[in-house]
Formats: C-alpha cells, structure tokens, sequence
C-alpha cells in the first residue's frame, strides 16, 4: 500500500489512544483492528503506521503532561519548604532536558558528610530514557546519605555541567575535596571546568588505589552500575 494512500481516522486514532494508555501494545492494537474488519487487506494502513502515531503524537504529549506536572510538583515542595531547592529547563517542545533538586535534609547533610561525594547514573529507568543521577555522600556511620537528584536528557558535556553548577549553586557554592564518577569522558571535562580544584577519580580506580576491591559494599555498588549499562 503506497503511503500516500494510508491514513488514520479520528476513530481509529481515539481508540489507539486509549489502548496505549491502558497499556496494550501496538501489536495487540493493530491485531485488534485487523479482527474487526475481517483481514489487513480491508485496512488502509499497516502496524508500523499506529506505531509511528503512538510515538509521534500520543507518548509525545505524554512526555509534554508529565514535564509540567513534574514542574507543578517541584513548585509544590518549594512552597512547603524553601529551603528545597530545583531547578529545571525544558525543551522547545516543552519535554524535560535537564532537571535538578536537593531537599533541606539533603542540603545540610552537605555540610557534614560533603568531602568526598559520589555521582553515579542510571540508565533508560523510565518510559522517557531520560538519565537519572544522584549525589550520594557517606555519613559517620558509613551510611550514603543522598545529596540531590537529577535528570538528563543527554550526556553530553554542556549537559553536565549545567548540572554541576546548579549543584554548587545548591550547596552556597562549596565544592567538595573529592568528587568519585564512572569512567565517562564527558562527565570528567565537566567537572574539571565547573570544580578545578575537586580531586577527581572514578570509581575503579579509587577501590584499586585504597586497597577496597575486597570492600562488599563498595564493589557491589560498582558492579550494579556496570551491569545496569550493559
């Protein structure tokens, strides 16, 4: 069938949205539509077409709705307490590019346990793929103790530092004695742009260097994050 000859009626897509929102996949959509006509000869369009819809137009509008509520709720915990602190930048089409918020609890843990933080990502954990990060200190009892969160649309380098200046902002402009990270390029020329006199190391080399290989938890937490990027 040419592409010019196929289309989606207004019935057809109100139903495609609401089996998306219930969670049917386009497979079961398409199928579903198939039944109802008697054969794919009776349609005038083909599976990919109701997936290039959902994807176009359907998760589209989703990722804009979610942006803005994530945006009223950030507003929200500003209100309760003003000591939270957020910041977020939005795409052209008004999707989330970069986010970042720490709580009180976490701004005046900063100010006890903020020598030597971490910064570790995690990968397509949401229907977006955005990347989440997190600032994880270790307090007196050897417990991590979170120090903000973020969310990325890109590793690229700009992204990053975008980040790590809000997260100096965050913590009155205070840069920690040690800063420990993955293996990646950018995140490094980043942090050396936004925090020249932080030592630097990632992670493999910090448990190399201090003898901790054998240390469970430490390891663990390595190999978690290698295995959620693989």
């Amino acid at each position: 069938m040419l592409k010019q000859h196929r289309k989606l009626s207004m019935s057809i897509r109100r139903t495609i949205e609401n089996n998306e929102e219930a969670g049917i996949r386009p497979s079961k959509t398409y199928q579903s539509f198939v039944a109802a006509v008697g054969g794919h000869r009776e349609l005038n369009f083909i599976e990919k077409d109701v997936r290039n819809y959902i994807t176009r137009e359907v998760r589209n509008v989703s990722e804009q709705e979610d942006a803005k509520e994530f945006g009223k709720y950030l507003l929200r915990m500003k209100e309760k307490n003003q000591n939270f602190f957020f910041e977020l930048e939005l795409e052209e089409d008004q999707s989330i590019k970069l986010a970042f918020w720490a709580d009180a609890r976490s701004i005046a843990a900063f100010e006890y346990f903020g020598d030597v933080i971490s910064f570790d990502t995690t990968y397509n954990t949401n229907r977006y793929n955005l990347v989440y990060g997190s600032f994880v200190g270790v307090n007196h009892h050897g417990q991590s103790t979170l120090l903000g969160c973020s969310l990325m649309k890109n590793e690229e380098i700009e992204s990053f530092k975008w980040l790590f200046q809000c997260w100096l902002r965050c913590m009155g402009g205070n840069a920690p004695k040690g800063f420990l990270t993955d293996q990646c390029a950018s995140m490094k020329r980043a942090l050396e742009a936004c925090m020249p006199t932080t030592i630097h190391r990632n992670w493999n080399d910090f448990l190399l260097n201090f003898g901790l290989v054998d240390n469970k938890w430490l390891s663990d937490n390595v190999c978690l994050k290698s295995a959620a990027e693989v």
